[in-house]
Protein backbone atom coordinates (compact mmCIF):
# COMPACT_ATOMS: atom_id res chain seq x y z
CA UNK A 1 0.00 0.00 0.00
CA UNK A 2 1.47 3.63 -0.65
CA UNK A 3 2.77 5.43 2.09
CA UNK A 4 0.39 8.09 1.34
CA UNK A 5 -2.83 6.19 1.12
CA UNK A 6 -5.58 7.47 3.14
CA UNK A 7 -3.57 10.23 4.27
CA UNK A 8 -5.22 13.82 4.46
CA UNK A 9 -3.31 16.28 3.76
CA UNK A 10 -3.78 20.66 3.60
CA UNK A 11 -2.28 22.43 1.59
CA UNK A 12 -2.54 26.37 1.32
CA UNK A 13 -1.69 28.12 -1.80
CA UNK A 14 -3.30 25.16 -3.72
CA UNK A 15 -5.18 27.02 -6.77
CA UNK A 16 -1.78 27.04 -8.90
CA UNK A 17 1.70 26.21 -9.62
CA UNK A 18 3.59 24.36 -7.00
CA UNK A 19 0.59 24.38 -4.85
CA UNK A 20 -1.78 22.63 -7.27
CA UNK A 21 0.97 20.14 -8.88
CA UNK A 22 1.94 18.82 -5.54
CA UNK A 23 -1.93 18.27 -4.64
CA UNK A 24 -2.17 16.06 -8.44
CA UNK A 25 1.31 14.07 -7.14
CA UNK A 26 0.18 13.46 -3.41
CA UNK A 27 -3.91 12.50 -5.05
CA UNK A 28 -2.03 9.79 -7.07
CA UNK A 29 -0.40 8.45 -3.99
CA UNK A 30 -3.47 7.86 -2.02
CA UNK A 31 -3.69 10.77 -0.36
CA UNK A 32 -6.68 12.92 0.41
CA UNK A 33 -6.45 16.49 -0.54
CA UNK A 34 -7.57 19.57 1.06
CA UNK A 35 -7.06 22.65 -1.22
CA UNK A 36 -6.92 25.98 0.34
CA UNK A 37 -6.10 29.25 -1.01
CA UNK A 38 -7.60 32.59 -2.23
CA UNK A 39 -8.48 31.11 -5.57
CA UNK A 40 -12.28 29.79 -5.60
CA UNK A 41 -13.01 29.08 -9.33
CA UNK A 42 -9.00 27.38 -9.57
CA UNK A 43 -9.53 25.55 -6.38
CA UNK A 44 -12.77 24.21 -7.32
CA UNK A 45 -11.41 22.61 -10.59
CA UNK A 46 -7.91 21.70 -9.41
CA UNK A 47 -10.42 19.08 -6.65
CA UNK A 48 -12.74 18.24 -9.20
CA UNK A 49 -9.50 16.94 -11.30
CA UNK A 50 -8.64 14.88 -8.72
CA UNK A 51 -11.65 13.49 -8.33
CA UNK A 52 -13.72 11.94 -5.08
CA UNK A 53 -12.48 11.85 -1.67
CA UNK A 54 -11.29 15.73 -1.69
CA UNK A 55 -12.00 18.95 -0.60
CA UNK A 56 -11.49 22.74 -0.90
CA UNK A 57 -11.88 26.26 0.87
CA UNK A 58 -11.11 29.28 0.00
CA UNK A 59 -9.02 31.12 2.95
CA UNK A 60 -6.98 33.87 3.57
CA UNK A 61 -3.72 32.41 5.47
CA UNK A 62 -3.23 36.43 6.79
CA UNK A 63 -6.28 36.17 9.02
CA UNK A 64 -6.12 33.49 11.71
CA UNK A 65 -9.78 32.69 11.76
CA UNK A 66 -9.60 32.18 8.00
CA UNK A 67 -7.29 29.49 8.29
CA UNK A 68 -9.26 28.28 11.68
CA UNK A 69 -11.99 28.25 9.13
CA UNK A 70 -10.36 25.78 6.39
CA UNK A 71 -8.82 23.89 9.15
CA UNK A 72 -12.11 22.89 10.76
CA UNK A 73 -13.72 22.13 7.79
CA UNK A 74 -10.91 19.78 6.47
CA UNK A 75 -11.67 17.69 9.77
CA UNK A 76 -15.18 17.95 9.42
CA UNK A 77 -15.05 16.47 5.05
CA UNK A 78 -12.19 14.21 6.12
CA UNK A 79 -11.79 13.26 9.24
CA UNK A 80 -8.36 14.90 10.49
CA UNK A 81 -5.24 16.65 9.20
CA UNK A 82 -2.24 13.97 8.42
CA UNK A 83 0.42 16.77 6.87
CA UNK A 84 0.10 20.65 6.59
CA UNK A 85 1.82 22.54 3.59
CA UNK A 86 2.17 26.27 3.95
CA UNK A 87 3.26 27.04 0.61
CA UNK A 88 1.02 30.20 -0.11
CA UNK A 89 3.65 33.08 -1.11
CA UNK A 90 4.06 36.33 -2.52
CA UNK A 91 7.00 37.97 -4.17
CA UNK A 92 6.91 41.55 -4.49
CA UNK A 93 9.34 43.60 -6.81
CA UNK A 94 11.66 46.81 -5.38
CA UNK A 95 14.88 47.67 -3.36
CA UNK A 96 14.85 48.27 0.37
CA UNK A 97 15.35 52.21 -0.59
CA UNK A 98 12.62 52.49 -3.35
CA UNK A 99 10.27 49.25 -1.60
CA UNK A 100 6.51 50.04 -1.65
CA UNK A 101 5.79 49.92 2.50
CA UNK A 102 2.77 48.25 1.95
CA UNK A 103 4.32 45.63 -0.62
CA UNK A 104 6.95 44.97 2.20
CA UNK A 105 4.67 44.52 4.87
CA UNK A 106 2.11 42.12 2.78
CA UNK A 107 5.00 39.75 1.77
CA UNK A 108 6.07 39.24 5.42
CA UNK A 109 2.36 39.08 6.60
CA UNK A 110 1.20 36.30 3.77
CA UNK A 111 5.13 34.07 3.80
CA UNK A 112 5.56 34.41 7.61
CA UNK A 113 2.73 34.99 9.48
CA UNK A 114 0.59 33.05 7.21
CA UNK A 115 2.70 30.03 7.87
CA UNK A 116 2.31 30.54 11.55
CA UNK A 117 -1.11 30.98 11.59
CA UNK A 118 -1.49 27.77 9.19
CA UNK A 119 1.04 25.76 11.46
CA UNK A 120 -1.03 26.94 14.52
CA UNK A 121 -4.09 26.05 13.63
CA UNK A 122 -3.54 22.81 11.82
CA UNK A 123 -0.99 22.05 14.50
CA UNK A 124 -3.78 20.33 17.22
CA UNK A 125 -4.95 18.03 14.65
CA UNK A 126 -1.28 17.24 12.76
CA UNK A 127 -0.45 16.32 16.93
CA UNK A 128 -3.19 14.07 17.09
CA UNK A 129 -2.06 11.78 13.80
CA UNK A 130 1.92 12.04 14.68
CA UNK A 131 1.87 13.97 11.02
CA UNK A 132 4.40 16.58 9.35
CA UNK A 133 4.66 19.72 8.90
CA UNK A 134 6.40 21.53 5.68
CA UNK A 135 7.23 24.84 5.30
CA UNK A 136 7.77 26.19 1.52
CA UNK A 137 10.57 28.58 2.15
CA UNK A 138 13.60 28.75 -0.45
CA UNK A 139 16.77 29.09 -2.12
CA UNK A 140 16.93 32.70 -1.06
CA UNK A 141 16.61 32.06 2.61
CA UNK A 142 20.52 31.29 2.42
CA UNK A 143 21.15 32.96 -0.78
CA UNK A 144 19.96 36.53 -0.73
CA UNK A 145 19.51 38.97 -4.09
CA UNK A 146 19.35 42.26 -4.49
CA UNK A 147 16.21 43.36 -5.35
CA UNK A 148 14.01 40.69 -3.27
CA UNK A 149 14.73 42.00 -0.19
CA UNK A 150 10.81 41.47 1.09
CA UNK A 151 10.91 38.06 -0.20
CA UNK A 152 14.56 36.86 1.10
CA UNK A 153 13.44 38.19 4.54
CA UNK A 154 10.00 36.42 5.28
CA UNK A 155 11.63 33.11 3.40
CA UNK A 156 14.42 33.31 5.62
CA UNK A 157 12.05 33.90 8.91
CA UNK A 158 9.71 31.07 7.51
CA UNK A 159 12.96 28.95 7.54
CA UNK A 160 13.94 29.99 10.85
CA UNK A 161 9.98 29.08 12.41
CA UNK A 162 10.67 25.73 10.68
CA UNK A 163 13.76 25.12 12.69
CA UNK A 164 12.25 26.24 16.01
CA UNK A 165 9.25 24.66 15.33
CA UNK A 166 10.58 21.17 14.46
CA UNK A 167 12.81 21.33 18.41
CA UNK A 168 9.06 22.13 19.93
CA UNK A 169 7.03 18.90 18.41
CA UNK A 170 9.92 16.21 17.54
CA UNK A 171 8.96 14.43 21.39
CA UNK A 172 4.95 14.95 20.24
CA UNK A 173 5.69 12.38 17.63
CA UNK A 174 5.36 15.10 14.68
CA UNK A 175 8.01 15.87 12.24
CA UNK A 176 8.74 19.35 10.41
CA UNK A 177 10.61 19.88 7.06
CA UNK A 178 11.19 23.15 5.01
CA UNK A 179 11.49 23.28 1.57
CA UNK A 180 14.27 25.36 -0.24
CA UNK A 181 13.33 25.56 -4.66
CA UNK A 182 15.29 27.51 -6.52
CA UNK A 183 13.84 29.23 -9.74
CA UNK A 184 11.06 27.26 -10.72
CA UNK A 185 8.94 27.25 -13.95
CA UNK A 186 5.64 29.61 -12.09
CA UNK A 187 3.53 32.27 -13.00
CA UNK A 188 5.47 34.04 -10.16
CA UNK A 189 8.86 33.55 -11.93
CA UNK A 190 7.27 33.94 -15.55
CA UNK A 191 5.72 37.53 -14.70
CA UNK A 192 8.99 38.64 -12.86
CA UNK A 193 10.72 37.91 -15.71
CA UNK A 194 8.05 39.49 -18.35
CA UNK A 195 7.85 42.81 -15.96
CA UNK A 196 11.82 43.43 -15.42
CA UNK A 197 14.36 43.29 -18.07
CA UNK A 198 16.84 43.97 -14.83
CA UNK A 199 15.64 40.45 -13.14
CA UNK A 200 16.67 39.10 -15.96
CA UNK A 201 20.11 39.84 -16.35
CA UNK A 202 20.21 39.62 -12.53
CA UNK A 203 19.42 35.71 -12.77
CA UNK A 204 21.59 35.21 -15.33
CA UNK A 205 24.63 36.51 -12.86
CA UNK A 206 24.40 34.25 -10.64
CA UNK A 207 26.21 31.23 -10.64
CA UNK A 208 25.12 27.48 -10.50
CA UNK A 209 23.08 25.89 -9.15
CA UNK A 210 21.71 29.64 -8.12
CA UNK A 211 20.47 30.14 -11.74
CA UNK A 212 18.89 26.99 -12.64
CA UNK A 213 15.42 26.80 -13.73
CA UNK A 214 12.95 23.76 -12.83
CA UNK A 215 9.51 22.50 -14.05
CA UNK A 216 6.86 22.92 -11.60
CA UNK A 217 6.29 19.25 -11.99
CA UNK A 218 9.85 18.58 -11.28
CA UNK A 219 9.38 20.60 -7.84
CA UNK A 220 6.26 19.11 -7.00
CA UNK A 221 7.31 15.69 -7.13
CA UNK A 222 10.81 16.38 -5.25
CA UNK A 223 7.87 17.84 -2.33
CA UNK A 224 5.56 15.21 -2.75
CA UNK A 225 8.80 12.44 -2.01
CA UNK A 226 9.92 14.72 0.87
CA UNK A 227 6.25 14.45 2.66
CA UNK A 228 6.30 10.57 2.01
CA UNK A 229 9.91 10.42 3.81
CA UNK A 230 8.72 13.42 6.35
CA UNK A 231 12.16 15.04 4.97
CA UNK A 232 13.41 17.67 7.24
CA UNK A 233 14.46 19.60 4.32
CA UNK A 234 13.55 19.30 0.77
CA UNK A 235 16.13 21.14 -2.17
CA UNK A 236 15.23 22.02 -5.46
CA UNK A 237 16.71 21.10 -7.39
CA UNK A 238 19.33 18.82 -4.64
CA UNK A 239 22.49 20.63 -5.88
CA UNK A 240 20.54 23.65 -4.02
CA UNK A 241 21.72 21.61 -0.77
CA UNK A 242 25.67 22.85 -1.74
CA UNK A 243 24.56 26.53 -0.87
CA UNK A 244 22.54 25.55 2.46
CA UNK A 245 25.61 24.28 3.78
CA UNK A 246 27.85 27.15 1.98
CA UNK A 247 24.96 29.64 3.24
CA UNK A 248 27.86 32.56 4.11
CA UNK A 249 29.39 32.83 0.52
CA UNK A 250 27.22 34.88 -1.08
CA UNK A 251 27.17 37.42 1.13
CA UNK A 252 30.69 37.07 1.71
CA UNK A 253 32.86 40.43 1.14
CA UNK A 254 35.07 38.54 -2.24
CA UNK A 255 31.49 37.85 -3.81
CA UNK A 256 30.43 41.12 -2.87
CA UNK A 257 33.50 42.81 -4.69
CA UNK A 258 33.03 40.95 -7.24
CA UNK A 259 29.52 41.28 -8.24
CA UNK A 260 29.59 44.93 -7.41
CA UNK A 261 30.05 46.25 -10.88
CA UNK A 262 27.09 44.35 -12.52
CA UNK A 263 24.99 45.11 -9.10
CA UNK A 264 25.90 49.05 -9.51
CA UNK A 265 24.17 49.00 -13.32
CA UNK A 266 21.70 46.45 -12.16
CA UNK A 267 19.86 47.91 -9.76
CA UNK A 268 19.32 51.22 -10.22
CA UNK A 269 17.58 49.48 -13.52
CA UNK A 270 15.45 47.64 -11.72
CA UNK A 271 14.36 51.01 -9.70
CA UNK A 272 14.19 52.57 -12.42
CA UNK A 273 11.60 49.22 -13.78
CA UNK A 274 9.55 49.02 -11.08
CA UNK A 275 9.00 52.25 -10.73
CA UNK A 276 7.84 52.70 -13.97
CA UNK A 277 5.37 49.50 -13.71
CA UNK A 278 3.59 51.62 -10.84
CA UNK A 279 3.44 48.37 -9.01
CA UNK A 280 4.91 46.23 -6.64
CA UNK A 281 3.34 42.93 -7.57
CA UNK A 282 3.18 40.99 -11.04
CA UNK A 283 -0.26 42.15 -12.59
CA UNK A 284 -2.26 38.47 -11.56
CA UNK A 285 -0.66 38.76 -8.14
CA UNK A 286 -1.89 42.36 -8.11
CA UNK A 287 -5.21 41.54 -9.04
CA UNK A 288 -5.33 38.30 -6.48
CA UNK A 289 -4.27 40.34 -3.68
CA UNK A 290 -6.40 43.44 -4.09
CA UNK A 291 -9.62 41.23 -4.59
CA UNK A 292 -9.35 39.90 -1.36
CA UNK A 293 -8.31 43.25 0.96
Amino acid sequence: MPKMSGKVVLITGAARGIGAETARHLARRGAQLSLVGLEPDELRAVAAELGDGHTWFEADVTDPDSISAAVEHTVAELGGIDVVIANAGIAPFGTVRDHDTRAFTKTIDVNLNGVFHTAKAALPHVIDRRGYVLVVSSLSAFAPVGGMAAYTASKAGAEALASALHSEVAHLGVAVGSAHPSWIDTDLVRDASADLASFRRMRKLLPWPMHATTSVEKCARAFADGVERRARRIYVPRAIMLMHWIRNVPASRLVGRLMLPSLRRIVPQMEREVADLGRSFSARNDRIQSGRH
